[in-house]
């Protein structure tokens, strides 16, 4: 198995985010925002997503790491504190303090079926956890689910440790990990 690289996303990093989102397939319809907070959501386009993220990295929120593959951008995963989402549907919600959530998986599409979103979540454990973050929640779907599989299946995150602790709506489980 192909061993990712993987960082944060900071304003060094910022453009390979950008090269990977702007890819053939990737995500620069969403920007990763749908359950992050913005002003007049039902308005914005890609581009106001995409400064609404870039923002977030500006003023030092955590929003997710990049992947990499021989020098080049390959995947991603959205992790930060809770309180910086949305309501994720957790009905602890509003009790945030110490929690981190993983909300999104994206891979290359030529580079899927390799791995590569289990190191992603692994790298996401550790970031969370060098960060102190003292529980990390994760949203998966199970794999027949027909939608939200951008959050990962169930088999994700119960192969890294994550325990069930309720469900988010009929198709989003909730799992968490103590740190």
């Amino acid at each position: 198995m192909e061993t990712l690289k993987v960082k944060p996303v900071t304003g060094k990093s910022w453009p390979d985010l950008e090269t990977l989102f702007e890819s053939k397939g990737g995500p620069s319809y969403c920007w990763c925002m749908p359950y992050r907070a913005m002003d007049d959501r039902a308005k914005a386009g890609n581009a106001d997503r995409k400064a609404a993220l870039k923002s977030r990295v500006e003023k030092r929120v955590p929003i997710g790491l990049v992947g990499y593959l021989t020098g080049e951008p390959v995947a991603w995963c959205s992790l930060g504190p809770r309180e910086s989402f949305m309501k994720l549907g957790n009905p602890q919600d509003g009790d945030d303090h110490g929690i981190w959530s993983v909300t999104c998986f994206f891979i290359r599409r030529d580079f899927r079926g390799r791995g590569l979103s289990a190191q992603m979540l692994a790298a996401a454990i550790a970031y969370a956890r060098k960060r102190g973050a003292e529980m990390l929640e994760g949203y998966p779907v199970d794999p027949d689910s027909p939608s939200y599989r951008f959050m990962g299946f169930v088999s994700l995150f119960e192969n890294r440790g994550f325990a069930p602790a309720g469900r988010a709506g009929t198709r989003k489980h909730i799992m968490q990990l103590a740190l």
